[in-house]
C-alpha cells in the first residue's frame, strides 16, 4: 500500500506537467480547430530559457518561471501571426503541416545553439519528508500545487472574464462574433499567449523535475500532452485537466507494476480504445453543424 501512494504522488506530478501542456493543445483547437503540432517544441523552448535564465541570468526560481512563461507566450503570439494566421481560411492540411515544419524549425534553431543535453542547476531547495513510508518532496509539492493553481486560474479567465467570454463565443461561431464587433485576431492572439504560457510553465517544471534537457525533448512529451487532450475532449479545457491526470497515472502505473517498456503501448492504446467507446473524448461533445 506504501508503494501504491508513492506511484500515485509521482503519477499526481506527471499529470499535473502534461495537463498543463494539454491546455495549450485544446485551447487553440476549440478557437480555431486546429491542432498546434507545434505545441510540444514550443514546451522544449520553455525549458531551455528556463536553462537560460538560471545559468545566464542567475535568476532564482519565480523569476525564471516568469521569464519562461512571458517569452514563450510572446514566441506563440509571433508563431501565430506569422505561420498560422495567412493560413486561417485555408485547408486545415496546410495549417497541420505547417504546424509540423514550425516544430521542426524550433527543434533545429535550439539544436544550433545546444547540441548536447544540458543540466539545469538547482532553483529550489528540494527537502524531502517521510510520513508513514512515503517520501514526500517539497519539490512534487511545488509542481502540484503550481500546476494546479496555474489551472484554476486559466478556468477562471475562460469563463468568469470578458476575454474568456470572447474566446467561447468565437469558440461558437467565429464567422459572425467579428460582426458583433469582438477583435478576433487579438482574441486569438491572446488564446495562443495563454496556452504556450502554461506549456512553458509545464517546460520549467519539468526541467526542474528531471534537470536534463535537450532539443527533441517535447517531441514525445507533446504526443502525449496531445493524448491527454483527445482523452479529456479536445476543445474543453476541463476535459484537458483531466486527460492529463489520467494519462499520468497510467504510465506511473504501468511503469511501476509491469514492465516499464510497455508504458508507451499502454498509453497509445489508452487512446485508441477511447475514441472506440467516446470518439469525442470524457468531457467532449459533438459539435452541431450548420447548415
Amino acid at each position: 500500500m506504501t508503494y501504491f501512494f508513492q506511484q500515485s504522488l509521482n503519477a499526481l506530478q506527471l499529470g499535473s506537467i502534461y495537463a498543463l501542456i494539454a491546455l495549450g493543445y485544446t485551447m487553440v483547437y476549440g478557437i480555431l480547430t486546429m491542432i498546434n503540432f507545434a505545441h510540444g517544441d514550443l514546451f522544449m523552448v520553455g525549458a531551455f530559457f528556463t536553462f537560460i535564465a538560471a545559468v545566464y541570468l542567475g535568476l532564482p526560481f519565480v523569476p525564471t518561471l516568469v521569464v519562461s512563461m512571458i517569452v514563450v507566450g510572446l514566441l506563440g503570439v509571433l508563431i501565430e501571426r506569422v505561420a498560422y494566421r495567412p493560413l486561417r481560411n485555408a485547408p486545415r492540411v496546410s495549417a497541420v503541416i505547417t504546424a509540423l515544419g514550425v516544430g521542426l524549425f524550433l527543434e533545429n534553431f535550439t539544436l544550433v545553439f545546444y547540441p548536447y543535453p544540458q543540466h539545469i542547476p538547482t532553483l529550489i531547495q528540494n527537502t524531502t519528508w517521510n510520513i508513514a513510508g512515503v517520501s514526500i518532496s517539497s519539490l512534487q509539492i511545488i509542481i502540484i500545487l503550481l500546476s494546479i493553481g496555474l489551472m484554476v486560474m486559466l478556468d477562471l479567465i475562460v469563463r468568469k472574464t470578458m476575454v474568456g467570454m470572447a474566446m467561447r463565443a468565437i469558440s461558437w461561431d467565429k464567422a459572425i462574433i467579428p460582426l458583433m464587433g469582438v477583435p478576433l485576431n487579438l482574441i486569438v492572439s491572446a488564446t495562443f499567449a495563454l496556452g504556450t504560457s502554461l506549456g512553458a510553465a509545464a517546460g520549467t517544471m519539468y526541467a526542474l523535475a528531471f534537470p536534463v534537457i535537450d532539443p527533441y525533448m517535447g517531441i514525445m512529451i507533446g504526443w502525449k500532452a496531445f493524448i491527454s487532450a483527445v482523452v479529456g475532449g479536445i476543445g474543453n479545457i476541463r476535459g484537458a485537466m483531466i486527460g492529463g491526470f489520467i494519462l499520468g497515472t497510467v504510465e506511473i502505473m504501468v511503469a511501476a507494476f509491469m514492465p516499464s517498456t510497455y508504458r508507451d503501448f499502454v498509453a497509445f492504446a489508452l487512446l485508441l480504445v477511447l475514441l472506440i467507446f467516446r470518439p469525442y473524448g470524457i468531457l467532449g461533445k459533438p459539435r452541431p453543424q450548420k447548415v
